[in-house]
C-alpha cells in the first residue's frame, strides 16, 4: 500500500509539476509582447543634439547640475537623450529627425549648424540654442527681445569679440600687422565672421588673410600657407570642427611657431597659446533655466535670448615660452587663469 500511494502520490506530483510548467511557459510566450505594450516613461524628454562628441561635450555636466539645482533628476522626473555629431555638421539633420521623432518636451540645440537642424525638422518642439551667430541674422528668431516662434536661448559670439581676440593677438605680439583668421566657410558659425572683417581690419589697422578649412585634411596645407604668406598670429574660429581638433590645431601652430588665439578655454588647455570668450559651463548651467521655464508652461516665443554675463581670458604661459614670447604683466594680471 505504501508503495501504491507513493507512486499515486508521485504522479499527482509530476501532474502538478507538468500544470506549472505549462503555466510559466505560457507567461514566458506572453512576457515580451506584454512588456511592448507597456506605454513609455510618462517623464519629460529633453533631447541635447551637440555638433561635438561625447568626450568633447563636458560641458554637457554643467547643463546636467543647472537641472539638478532646479530640481530635476535624470530618471526620476526627466529623461534626457544626448545626440553627438562627432564635429561632423552633416550628421546633424540625421540626428535633429531623431530627437524629433521622440517627441520630446525641448530640445537643446549647441551650436547654429544644430540650431538650424532643429528648426528643420520642428516648427512646434521648443529649441533652446547655444549659438555663436547672431540668431536674428541666422532667421532663427524675429528678435532678441520677442523670439516670435519656437526658438530662444543665448547668442554668446559677435565680431566684438573676434576683434577683442585680435587685439589680444597685437598686445601678445607687439608690432603684428599681418594675421590670418582660419574658418569653415560651410559652417554657419562662420557666416557673421566673414561679414565682419573688412570693419575689423580697419579699425585694428590689421591685414587679414582668410584661411578656408572645409575637412580636417585641410588643416596643415592651411599652416603651411600662414608660414608661406608670413603671417604673424591666428585666429582659429568656433566652428564645431575645429574644436573637435583642438590638440591637433595647437600642434600645428607651434610647429609652425605660430601665436594664436581661440574663443573656447579648452584650446588653451590642450597647448593653443591663449583663448577669450564667454564661459561654456556658465552659458549651459543658464540653458538648464530656458528649459525648466518652458517645462512648467512657458512658450519659447515669451523667452527673450539672452547675452552672456561671464568672459575668461585663458593664458598658456608654456607655450608663450616655448615661441619666445613674453607676456606683459598687463595681460597676464588681466587672465582668469594662467596654464604654466
Amino acid at each position: 500500500m505504501l508503495s501504491t500511494l507513493a507512486r499515486g502520490n508521485g504522479m499527482q506530483f509530476s501532474q502538478l509539476k507538468r500544470r506549472e510548467f505549462i503555466t510559466l511557459l505560457g507567461g514566458v510566450a506572453t512576457w515580451p509582447l506584454t512588456a511592448r505594450a507597456q506605454p513609455t516613461s510618462s517623464h519629460p524628454v529633453i533631447g541635447v543634439l551637440s555638433p561635438l562628441s561625447s568626450a568633447s561635450a563636458a560641458h554637457l555636466e554643467a547643463f546636467r547640475a543647472g537641472l539638478r539645482e532646479l530640481g530635476y533628476v535624470e530618471g526620476r522626473n526627466i529623461t534626457v537623450e544626448l545626440r553627438f555629431a562627432e564635429g561632423v555638421i552633416e550628421r546633424l539633420p540625421e540626428l535633429a529627425a531623431e530627437l524629433a521623432a521622440l517627441k520630446p518636451a525641448v530640445i537643446v540645440a549647441g551650436s547654429p549648424p544644430a540650431a538650424l537642424a532643429a528648426r528643420n525638422v520642428t516648427r512646434t518642439i521648443p529649441i533652446v540654442i547655444n549659438s555663436s551667430e547672431n540668431p536674428v541674422v541666422l532667421g532663427l528668431a524675429a528678435s532678441l527681445g520677442r523670439p516670435g516662434g519656437n526658438i530662444t536661448g543665448f547668442w554668446w559670439d559677435d565680431e566684438g569679440l573676434t576683434g577683442k581676440r585680435f587685439d589680444l593677438l597685437k598686445e601678445a605680439v607687439p608690432g603684428t600687422t599681418r594675421v590670418g583668421i582660419i574658418l569653415n566657410p560651410n559652417d554657419a558659425s562662420d557666416n557673421n565672421i566673414l561679414a565682419s572683417l573688412p570693419v575689423l581690419t580697419r579699425a585694428l589697422d590689421l591685414t587679414v588673410r582668410v584661411l578656408e578649412v572645409r575637412t580636417q585634411t585641410d588643416f596643415e596645407p592651411a599652416f603651411m600657407t600662414a608660414t608661406r604668406e608670413d603671417l604673424q598670429a591666428l585666429q582659429i574660429s568656433l566652428a564645431p570642427m575645429f574644436f573637435s581638433y583642438r590638440t591637433v590645431l595647437a600642434t600645428l601652430a607651434a610647429s609652425a611657431r605660430l601665436p594664436a588665439v581661440y574663443g573656447m578655454r579648452e584650446f588653451a588647455m590642450a597647448g593653443g597659446l591663449m583663448s577669450y570668450g564667454a564661459s561654456l559651463p556658465d552659458i549651459y548651467r543658464r540653458l538648464a533655466g530656458f528649459a525648466d521655464k518652458i517645462l512648467k508652461g512657458t512658450g519659447p516665443a515669451e523667452l527673450p535670448i539672452q547675452r552672456p554675463v561671464k568672459f575668461e581670458l585663458v593664458i598658456n604661459l608654456k607655450t608663450a615660452k616655448a615661441l619666445g614670447l613674453t607676456m606683459s604683466e598687463s595681460l597676464l594680471l588681466r587672465a582668469d587663469e594662467v596654464i604654466e
